[in-house]
């Protein structure tokens, strides 16, 4: 391999959004890419060496070990997190081509309109409602067909989940019964309702951005991809990005880009390659020895993610829920459906029904997402081992999370070495708000479980647990029992601010020839699970890197 790798576009990250970049900014044929990954190909034949964990990451009920295996999930902790009783969180990030929609829970959700509406009141020009939406329809393969706001012929297969369960259909009647409409649809008009998910599963396989994107360029000649290269820093000429420095196989290697350098590594990674740089708030960078290209304040700060809890409730006996279907014979079934159907078990997604709706009526939108399961962990072996493991006896879980928190936390290098992790402070239920919609939501929960829908089907709920019934007790539980639901966002804010670092461009100020593309350009969380925002984005900055004009508003 040569000591110097010269191109025109140099893309670190191949995750959801850095795959996308690679497929379209090589469309053309004639600017020569590189894409660097940090950890692995996605395919088991491709990498023998962990062909169980790649096989993992194409069944989607695999998710359940990828989100554990450190093969191809970056792992990363927080720091003590006061809110939560100083707990250290554990946040997986995807470190295989694909990325996080590699290792994630295949939910396909895009957020409210007004999310997008209220970016563009933030002075982020050209990122309204109207303005994305032809960039999710241009990522999309809608297995319904295509409308208003859905298309078909896109790269990103979204589908219906292949098998509905019993206690699921009564879920959505219990909603109904609790004065949460049934909805056909949460990405389309209106979010409000409860619905089964639709997933990013293709023939009953997980459709990642690696598998929509890029494996299918992957023999261009002007796109090269390189794997196992961990980024160190960007190369400046003066206040102009011009490469990237990586380390591949234990040697130090360059890249020099003729156009533009673009971070795609996602809440954590950009952040952290940007301090490393020079880039961000100048006393950090002088603690750690790094030279100050552009002192930007901002760059790291701005967290934000979901904060999930979780209700559980033992079902009666005699009624079958994942949990068993995981067990001995019924296994069995289970993987011969999959194997001859893609139908069944093994198809399963992070959870069954999404429902959004408003912690207090006088709300313009929904403000609290929830993910329903008929299964159960084993929170002993959960707790004590770290092991995910479903239980025994049949179970059902109504998981709520706040959509839009008001808690803000922060990412910051704890040195110059490229390989330490950054300092994570979550500061989840810092907010005096998020306290208050943690408390609501949890009690939306067992208004659900309440309702005569379930009654044949709920025996008695174990978590939080009857005792538990004040205001002060919901909000202790919340603080013990919540954790992370992997969307972090925010650390590279667009916008116009003194705590901005990227423009409605995505490039990032202070300096030339350098973008962000990723969930960390957010400069507000959206309400739902963040992969198919982060294709969107990467769509239409592609559209931004290549001086093209946005398709129109029913182009697919």
């Amino acid at each position: 391999m040569s000591d110097t790798i010269e191109v025109d576009y140099i893309i670190v990250g191949a995750g959801s959004a850095g795959c996308v970049l690679a497929n379209r900014l090589s469309a053309d044929g004639k600017s020569k890419l590189l894409l660097l990954e940090a950890g692995g190909d996605d395919r088991p034949t491709k990498n023998p060496s962990q062909f169980f964990s790649n096989l993992m990451i194409h069944v989607p009920v695999g998710y359940s070990q990828t989100l554990k295996d450190p093969k191809v999930n970056w792992l990363y902790a927080t720091e003590p997190d006061p809110g939560t009783g100083d707990r250290v969180h554990v946040w997986p990030r995807g470190k295989v081509l694909g990325g996080s929609s590699s290792i994630n829970g295949l939910l396909y959700i895009r957020g409210q309109h007004a999310d997008y509406d209220g970016w563009r009141q933030l002075g982020c020009e050209g990122w309204s409602w109207d303005d994305v939406l032809p960039y999710f329809r241009r990522s999309q393969h809608q297995e319904r067909g295509g409308g208003e706001f859905h298309a078909t012929g896109g790269p990103l297969n979204v589908s219906d989940v292949t098998t509905k369960h019993p206690v699921s259909n009564a879920v959505i009647d219990a909603c109904e019964q609790a004065g949460i409409p049934r909805v056909a649809d949460v990405n389309g008009a209106d979010q409000e309702g409860a619905s089964y998910f639709q997933l990013t599963v293709k023939n009953g396989q997980r459709c990642s951005a690696a598998v929509a994107y890029l494996h299918p360029v992957m023999g261009r000649a002007n796109l090269r991809v390189e794997t196992g290269a961990l980024a160190s820093r960007v190369l400046f000429d003066g206040k102009r990005a011009v490469g990237v420095e990586f380390t591949q196989n234990g040697v130090k290697r360059t890249a020099k880009a003729k156009a533009e350098v673009i971070l795609a590594g996602g809440a954590v990674n950009s952040p952290q390659l940007l301090q490393l740089s020079g880039v961000g708030p100048s006393a950090l960078l002088k603690q750690h020895g790094i030279p100050v290209v552009a002192d930007l304040p901002g760059v790291g700060e701005n967290l934000q993610d979901h904060y999930v809890m979780t209700q559980t409730y033992r079902l009666k006996a005699g009624v079958v829920s994942v949990n068993e279907l995981t067990k001995g014979a019924r296994f069995v079934g289970e993987a011969m459906k999959f194997l001859f159907q893609r139908k069944g078990l093994l198809t399963l997604s992070a959870a069954h029904i999404a429902v959004f709706c408003k912690s207090r009526p006088d709300l313009a939108h929904p403000d609290t997402q929830f993910h329903i399961l008929p299964a159960t962990m084993d929170t002993e072996k959960l707790m004590n081992e770290q092991k995910m493991e479903l239980e025994g006896q049949p179970g059902l879980t109504i998981a709520p999370c706040q959509l839009r928190p008001e808690s803000r936390g922060h990412i910051r290098i704890r040195s110059a070495d490229p390989s330490a992790y950054p300092a994570i402070v979550a500061n989840y239920l810092s907010d005096p708000l998020d306290q208050e919609v943690a408390v609501a939501s949890l009690k939306w929960g067992r208004k659900i479980a309440a309702q005569p829908a379930l009654a044949p089907y709920i025996d008695h709920e174990m978590m939080p647990g009857q005792d538990i019934q004040s205001d002060e007790a919901l909000l202790a539980y919340a603080r013990a029992a919540g954790t992370t639901i992997y969307h972090p966002v925010g650390t590279c804010q667009m916008g116009t601010g003194p705590q901005a670092v990227v423009d409605a461009q995505l490039r990032v100020h202070g300096v030339e020839g350098l973008r962000v593309v990723d969930a960390s350009i957010m400069p507000r969380l959206v309400s739902g699970n963040t992969n198919a925002p982060t294709m969107m984005i990467a769509e239409k900055a592609s559209d931004m890197i290549l001086g093209r004009s946005a398709p129109s508003a029913l182009a697919a």
